[in-house]
């Protein structure tokens, strides 16, 4: 099994790492995990949260508002819908997060209500640990 694996964190915006990482602490919609090198393949969904991945360089941490994780035992790869280094969250970002967030919920079908409601709760959170 490799020390390292490829990681890859893009967004529509751009692309904001692409770096050997020894793991890469993932927030999942079906719970917060890890990705090392030989791990299972596996693809999840993310909710909103920090994001860190590790590695030679250090930890560099994430915000991300959601999207999509595909991991293998070479490689993490993660297309979030929003993404931020951490250090250039501001409260005008949460605020933008959390208007999406509403929007969302309002729009949403009954049946949709409690998605959109975790995520309106898991940025809620996430304002609280960036204060």
């Amino acid at each position: 099994m490799a020390d390292t694996m490829q990681f890859d964190l893009v967004s529509p915006e751009r692309k904001l790492a692409s770096v050997k990482a020894t793991a890469v602490k993932i927030p999942g919609t079906e719970g917060d995990l890890t990705a090392m090198p030989g791990h299972a393949p596996v693809i999840t969904t993310l909710r909103p949260g920090v994001l860190s991945v590790e590695g030679p360089e250090g930890t560099q941490d994430y915000v991300v508002s959601g999207g999509f994780a595909e991991i293998s035992a070479e490689s993490t790869s993660v297309l979030a819908e929003r993404a931020i280094p951490r250090g250039e969250v501001s409260k005008e970002f949460l605020d933008e997060l959390r208007a999406e967030a509403e929007a969302r919920h309002e729009a949403a079908e009954d049946h949709e209500k409690d998605i959109t409601s975790k995520a309106l709760s898991d940025l809620a959170h996430l304002a609280e640990d960036m204060v």
